[in-house]
């Protein structure tokens, strides 16, 4: 059983207490012996008799939440009335919506947005289809791609399934870049059918996210959607890790004193995230990465389970041509990636890395190792989780980019562009405030959706791909609009 509590297992009882001196004494000691964490405790409605109240409790998981209910159940005059589970109540009707940006009110307002002005509109895009960008939402518009079949930690459970995950991913893009997105979910999952229905559709859109769409698949999707269509496209599960994981790392190795270009790198899970990682890295400056999968690691002339993304790997990784398992490959190692499973990093492999170990171990919800096992023994420790320090978290970079090329009018979503995004959010740490806890900003920092996307203009108007033309001031982006 789980039991650190999370908001992710919140729920609320709804009880009726005898109105006695200690009554709810008894309740809130239940809830605290059985590993709750108490939240809010609210009066519902009062009697002489008994009062109700509702009290929101977290707990660890879907187990733990209902031993702490059977503790409660327990006590003598306690009557349980209802429970609420808060995560699927926040879900309730879906979470987004979409609304009007003007008001209808009177005939000539009706009379502009639609019938029969609209139909100057429509002309005026006919005449000259650059100007969708200014006269439709395609300027603001993300779409939010996916097949469901490689969902968070739930792996191929369906487009059905996978809607709520992208009903908050086009939350998160309209929170923190302020740009509109849209779940597309899709009822396929052939690559080919995929592609085409993008490109029929992406008229309507500016971008293009691509979401939990599983490799070997996600890569050649991704990559002919880039090249046959003329707006950025970006698979976040890939690119949105790499760009953030380069960022931690960066900050990292200022705290340990070590150089980019002499450290060993161990990747556990060669996937999609693993693949894109692992390509920054090098980009960056490392020079010894060794990719590890269930079969071990993966070296130049290795036959066995392999595809062609992980052909590209054996050719230009592990010059050592290690093989082995991973507790193998990681002895002498300075940084351990982990993008696989829980429980994949043993204490006894960490502690043959080499002194002062980096550890992102990114596996959600459990890590590959736990920050309470690994403690004793690492320098700096990340995890995808929000309860620790140093969270990997796409949203500190994906809404920023997507702002910038939009911005901007990018034709792609470019390595320079994701580079600059990288560094943008490992500067926003200044040296001096740059310890083992704090390697990475808040996903609540207001200022790092600004500096990424300023950073991705630059870089989109540096080589080349940004269509709108450049002001005298240089950056075009307003954030607050």
């Amino acid at each position: 059983m789980n039991t650190t509590p999370n908001a992710s297992y919140s729920f609320t009882l709804r009880m009726e207490i005898p109105n006695h001196v200690g009554m709810l004494a008894r309740v809130t000691s239940a809830v605290s012996e059985a590993g709750g964490d108490l939240g809010a405790i609210d009066i519902v409605q009062a009697s002489r008799d008994f009062i109700v109240r509702d009290i929101t409790v977290a707990a660890g998981d879907e187990t733990h939440s209902e031993y702490i209910v059977s503790q409660v159940r327990e006590i003598a005059e306690v009557r349980v009335i209802n429970v609420s589970d808060r995560t699927f109540l926040l879900h309730l009707g879906g979470k987004i919506s979409v609304n009007s940006k003007i008001p209808l009110k009177t005939r000539d307002q009706l009379s502009m947005a639609y019938t029969p002005g609209v139909a100057r509109v429509c002309n005026a895009i006919a005449a000259d289809k650059s100007k969708v960008f200014s006269l439709t939402m395609k300027s603001n518009m993300v779409a939010v791609v996916t097949d469901g079949s490689a969902v968070l930690g739930l792996g191929n459970i369906g487009p059905e399934a996978a809607l709520p995950v992208m009903e908050g991913k086009a939350m998160l893009f309209k929170e923190f870049g302020q740009v509109d997105a849209f779940p597309i979910c899709l009822a396929t999952q052939d690559t080919e059918e995929i592609i085409q229905t993008v490109k029929a559709i992406a008229v309507g859109f500016g971008g293009i996210n691509l979401e939990d769409i599983s490799a070997p698949r996600c890569f050649e999707i991704e990559e002919r959607l880039v090249r046959e269509l003329d707006i950025p496209v970006m698979h976040d599960d890939q690119h949105g890790t790499a760009v953030v994981v380069l960022a931690a790392l960066l900050n990292a190795l200022k705290v340990t004193g070590k150089k980019i270009d002499e450290i060993k790198v161990v990747v556990n899970g060669v996937g999609a995230a693993g693949l894109a990682c692992s390509k920054i890295l090098m980009a960056s400056g490392v020079k010894n990465i060794i990719g590890c999968d269930r079969k071990g690691a993966i070296y130049k002339g290795r036959i066995e389970d392999m595809n062609y993304a992980k052909e590209w790997y054996a050719e230009n990784t592990n010059p050592e041509r290690v093989q082995g398992p991973l507790s193998v490959a990681i002895k002498g190692a300075d940084v351990f990636l982990g993008l696989s499973a829980p429980g994949a990093l043993t204490v006894e492999a960490l502690q043959t890395m080499r002194p002062d170990p980096i550890v992102f171990a990114l596996a959600n919800p459990t890590p590959e190792i736990l920050p309470e096992e690994a403690a004793p023994y690492v320098r700096v420790m990340a995890t995808g989780r929000s309860d620790y320090p140093n969270q990997i978290n796409n949203v500190l970079c994906f809404p920023g980019i997507f702002r910038g090329a939009l911005d901007c009018r990018a034709r792609t979503i470019n390595d320079a562009m994701m580079l600059a995004a990288a560094r943008a959010i490992q500067n926003i740490i200044s040296d001096e405030e740059v310890v083992p806890d704090y390697i990475i900003p808040s996903v609540f920092d207001k200022r790092v959706a600004s500096a990424v996307a300023k950073a991705v203009i630059e870089a989109a108007y540096e080589t080349g791909v940004a269509r709108r033309e450049r002001k005298p001031s240089g950056l075009m982006t307003d954030l607050l609009r």
